[in-house]
């Protein structure tokens, strides 16, 4: 395992894009607040402090179970610093500094690449997937309510400011970039996985959950013009369910009990947007429900504004989000087998072997027993 310049770059264009989307969010709160919208202040303030508590409790719990695997006492400038909402950026200064001495400073190619040095590469390589996964936590947590928001807005109005475009953008990006991202991490990080190599993996990943996403997105939109609160009777039930699956795989993320409650919850939450194998298991049947129900779901709300069209839809925007809902739909589901069809790492030959006992090496590290693909 090498954290290479490459690495390093992407590490800097990930706080870029966390900072951007971050200064974005309390742009267009303040923006909706000087405008007399409340309520959408409210909600995109709402979803912003949520994430962030979240994040933050995940990353101090970290940070103690680290301190105490390394047999150091719990420090409070980390407590206060992730009370102040710092945690992200100081697990980036950390991350950046370190990566840094790695990338720059030693040179993996040359033959003196010493144990201390390999040391140094396995530690930033933590750092940074532990970023990854707390950065998909804000990401799903955040920026997909906050993308629905924005897009409920628009089509309301019929018009939008510049910051209301901007978010959307930005939610865009930072849910792709967080999500290909972790892909990367992941498999970096754990030596028995087989690297994402290459652009047109990555691309062909990185347009089946984006496809996914938007067409589940604005199918919610629809339904949120017909029904309120149908609308988040439907999300609630989902998260209900992908809590429930999470209780029925017995996930084992957290040392503590309240912790892996807490992250259940959150995988619940994540799961209604996306799919994830949340155990690291054969999903092959789990998920080809979850998108099966996916398409019927979003066909069944398409049929129903179809049936009762509703006056306060502008009729100019319903037809064409209709077909970019179908479009991205048909789309997504297309990436998604040409992927797990031919671009999955695992569809590749057999990595190599430890030569002592035969089998691949099992690194015990935290992403483990987090989210897999």
């Amino acid at each position: 395992m090498k954290y290479t310049k490459q690495n390093f770059m992407m590490s800097v264009l990930g706080i870029i894009i966390y900072i951007t989307d971050l200064i974005v969010d309390i742009w267009v709160s303040v923006r909706f607040f000087h405008e007399g919208q409340y309520v959408f202040s409210v909600l995109a303030l709402s979803f912003m402090l949520f994430a962030t508590l979240v994040v933050q409790c995940f990353s101090y719990s970290w940070f103690k179970a680290d301190l105490k695997k390394g047999g150091q006492e719990s420090q409070h400038c980390f407590l206060l610093l992730h009370c102040l909402q710092g945690g992200i950026f100081t697990r980036y200064w950390f991350a950046l500094k370190r990566g840094y001495h790695a990338a720059f400073k030693y040179d993996s190619n040359t033959s003196n690449f010493m144990e201390e040095q390999i040391d140094l590469h396995k530690e930033v390589i933590d750092r940074v997937t532990d970023l990854s996964m707390l950065r998909l936590f804000e990401t799903y947590l955040e920026g997909c309510p906050q993308l629905i928001l924005q897009l409920y807005v628009l089509l309301q109005h019929g018009q939008a400011n510049f910051s209301q475009y901007a978010a959307i953008m930005v939610s865009c990006c930072a849910i792709s970039w967080s999500t290909v991202d972790y892909q990367v991490a992941l498999r970096k990080s754990l030596p028995d996985k087989k690297l994402l190599n290459g652009l047109c993996p990555k691309i062909t990943y990185l347009f089946y959950k984006l496809f996914t996403l938007l067409s589940w997105m604005l199918s919610v939109v629809h339904l949120l013009f017909l029904n309120v609160k149908i609308a988040l009777f439907l999300l609630l039930f989902l998260w209900l369910l992908g809590i429930m699956w999470a209780f029925k795989k017995n996930t084992q993320f957290c040392t503590s009990v309240g912790m892996e409650f807490l992250y259940r919850i959150v995988v619940g939450f994540i799961l209604i947007f996306t799919f994830f194998n949340i155990k690291g298991q054969n999903t092959k049947c789990p998920m080809s429900c979850y998108y099966i129900v996916r398409v019927l779901g979003t066909l069944g709300i398409l049929i129903v504004f179809w049936v009762c069209p509703l006056s306060i839809f502008n009729p100019d925007y319903f037809i064409p989000i209709s077909i970019t809902i179908v479009l991205t739909l048909l789309l997504g589901i297309l990436f998604l087998i040409v992927y797990y069809g031919t671009f999955h790492p695992n569809r590749r030959e057999e990595t190599r072997c430890d030569e002592i006992d035969g089998k691949p090496i099992l690194r015990e590290c935290r992403i483990r027993y987090f989210l897999m693909e």
